[in-house]
């Protein structure tokens, strides 16, 4: 199982930035699906998740400004994130619900005031 994430980068307060993990080596249509970030001395926490059908939900701190979606034709789950803030800055990683101890690289996002 493999997971690689790319899209992050540096953006200002208020951009936008869409992340994408590409999955291989898994059913990737039976996997429930989830965006999680980690800022340097922070734990790993949970931002986004998507079911199998397609049922979203996601932290209270960036509810309305990020998109959690799927495309299981292309094994890839995205992240659309809208208004970003400073305190978004982490490193995102994807993560399938199946296989818990899998995780990709990562992709840094840096959003400057």
């Amino acid at each position: 199982v493999q997971l690689v994430e790319s899209g992050g980068g540096l953006v200002q307060a208020g951009g936008s930035l869409r992340l994408s993990c590409v999955a291989s080596g898994m059913l990737f249509s039976i996997n429930a699906m989830g965006w999680y970030r980690q800022a340097p001395g922070e734990e790993r926490v949970l931002v986004a998740h998507i079911t199998v059908g397609g049922s979203t939900n996601y932290a209270d701190s960036v509810k309305g400004r990020f998109t959690i979606s799927r495309d299981n034709a292309k094994n890839t789950v995205y992240l659309q994130m809208h208004s970003l803030k400073p305190e978004d800055s982490a490193v995102y990683y994807c993560h399938a619900d199946l296989y818990s101890g899998t995780w990709g690289s990562g992709t840094q996002v840096t959003v400057s005031s």
